[in-house]
This record gives C-alpha cells, sequence and structure tokens, in this order.
C-alpha cells in the first residue's frame, strides 16, 4: 500500500535515525496525551502491524506489583489505533467502537504488544473491523489478548461538509 497517511510517512521518515523512534512515540502522545501515561515505545510499523512496547514501571502497576489491567488495555488500544492509521486509506477514517479483553496472566515484566490485521479487508463501504492485539512479556508469553472493534467509513466529501 503507498503511504496514503501522515503516520506512516512519519515513521518511515523517523525509524530509521538514532532517537527517531523515541521521537515518533512522543509526537503520538502528543497528539494523543492519555497515551503517554504509560510511555510507549514504538518498535515497529507498517501497513497492517504495530508494535509497541511500555516499562515495567511504579505508576503502571497495581497492588499486587504487576502492569495494570488498564495500562495493558491503553497499550492495546494505542497498537491497534495506530495500525489502524498506518493501514486505512486517505479515502477512510476510522474510530474505535469497542474492546474486549480477556486477562491470561500476571503481567510481571515490561510489555510489547501487537496488533496485527491480514490480509487487510477491501475500503468501500463502512464497515466493523476487528484488530486483535496480543500483549506479551519479555518471556513472549501472552498475558492479555484485546480485539480492538475500529469503524472504518469513507470519509465525506469537502463539498458535502457543512461547518
Amino acid at each position: 500500500m503507498a503511504q496514503s497517511n501522515s503516520v506512516l510517512a512519519l515513521w518511515s521518515k523517523l525509524a530509521g535515525v538514532p532517537g527517531g523512534k523515541w521521537l515518533f512515540s512522543r509526537l503520538i502522545c502528543f497528539k494523543a496525551p492519555y497515551f503517554s501515561s504509560v510511555r510507549p515505545t514504538f518498535v515497529a510499523l507498517r501497513s497492517g502491524y504495530c508494535e509497541v512496547t511500555i516499562p515495567k514501571r511504579r505508576a503502571v502497576t497495581n497492588h499486587l506489583g504487576t502492569v495494570h489491567a488498564i495500562a495493558m488495555c491503553n497499550m492495546a488500544e494505542l497498537a491497534a489505533g495506530i495500525m489502524s492509521e498506518a493501514s486505512v486509506p486517505a479515502s477512510h477514517r476510522w474510530i474505535p467502537k469497542g474492546m474486549s479483553v480477556d486477562y491470561l496472566k500476571k503481567a510481571g515484566t515490561s510489555l510489547r504488544a501487537i496488533a496485527e490485521v491480514t490480509p487487510l479487508p477491501e475500503f468501500g463501504a463502512a464497515f466493523e473491523l476487528p484488530v486483535t492485539v496480543n500483549v506479551m512479556d519479555r518471556s513472549d508469553v501472552v498475558v492479555c489478548r484485546a480485539v480492538v472493534r475500529m469503524w472504518v467509513s469513507p470519509k465525506k466529501e469537502a463539498s458535502r461538509r457543512t461547518d
């Protein structure tokens, strides 16, 4: 897929330079500040795929000393959203519609989330796109699995907009 959006173009520009992935991650969190609470770092991004990590630190732990369930939800929604942004053509838009989450194991380490959709669907009329996100610990054990349901629809033509 051709680079049809600014997020994928920015990733392509920054990912290969020293500090570029860190800068990309900070820019995403500047645009959507809530995600900064988990201090994400993007590892990989392409159409249909996003990988992001978060460090285990006191601010994201629960009373058991493991990464809190909502921190895992936060990183799952972030990975799914940025994957969607990198995958949905410029003619369409997306928004999270819902999310189901299964907590499978205690998350006792820093985490890595992978959002993936393969194959990508045809983009025409509006539809719901389920994005599966696996959250893994340092041993690659899946500790959480989320399915973020994205509503994907064609953008309205500029001439039809009323402001």
